[in-house]
């Protein structure tokens, strides 16, 4: 993964609560091997018409936010159905993070896992956030991770948690797989003894 410490950049409001995972990315793009481009399937029924043309409607097809890298949305973003695909499809698009004041609870631990950042920061400061971003197209927004900090265009500043765990892994640009490997000698020693006391 790669590491996550700071982020400045482009905020994408999305005013709506309960954002769920097959508005995030459709059911019939989930047999697609991970190593296809999940960014392209993002949103794929509000970004594009059944002729596979943009939808200039839908805020992402809109030149300010085309480049957005973190999400400002309402409560409860990613619920629905456990599909890690959305994750994928939100984090290879190039979104780094999304702040809500709550997600659906197996999105927020498959964000953790795949290196992109779930804020959760209370309804007001996120409503905020919303009211600037579409106020102004383009706002930016910057995210220092060591510091647990959300600062807004406007100079507000809001803390975020995030578990102690994560936030090694996500700033060492560490999976569970590679934070696993990086005790191996550990472990290995470990299975040596263990054999030689059978």
């Amino acid at each position: 993964m790669e590491p996550f410490l700071h982020l400045d950049a482009v905020a994408l409001p999305i005013p709506r609560s309960n954002v769920d995972t097959d508005q995030i990315v459709p059911a019939r793009y989930l047999q697609k091997p991970r190593s296809d481009d999940f960014g392209q399937f993002l949103f794929r029924d509000l970004r594009f018409d059944k002729q596979g043309r943009e939808i200039s409607g839908f805020i992402l097809n809109q030149p300010p936010y085309r480049q957005a890298r973190v999400v400002v949305a309402q409560s409860n973003f990613g619920c629905g159905s456990s599909r890690e695909h959305a994750v994928w499809a939100l984090h290879d698009y190039g979104f780094r993070a999304v702040i809500a004041p709550s997600f659906g609870d197996i999105f927020f631990s498959n964000a953790l896992k795949n290196g992109l950042l779930p804020i959760v920061l209370p309804a007001e400061a996120t409503a905020m956030l919303l009211e600037k971003a579409q106020a102004v197209p383009g706002m930016r927004v910057v995210i220092d991770l060591p510091s647990q900090i959300v600062t807004a265009a406007d100079g507000s500043i809001h803390a975020f948690q995030i578990d102690a765990f994560s936030k090694k892994c996500l700033i060492e640009g560490l999976n569970e797989i590679d934070y696993t490997l990086q005790n191996a000698d550990h472990i290995t020693a470990f299975e040596r003894r263990h054999a030689a006391n059978i």
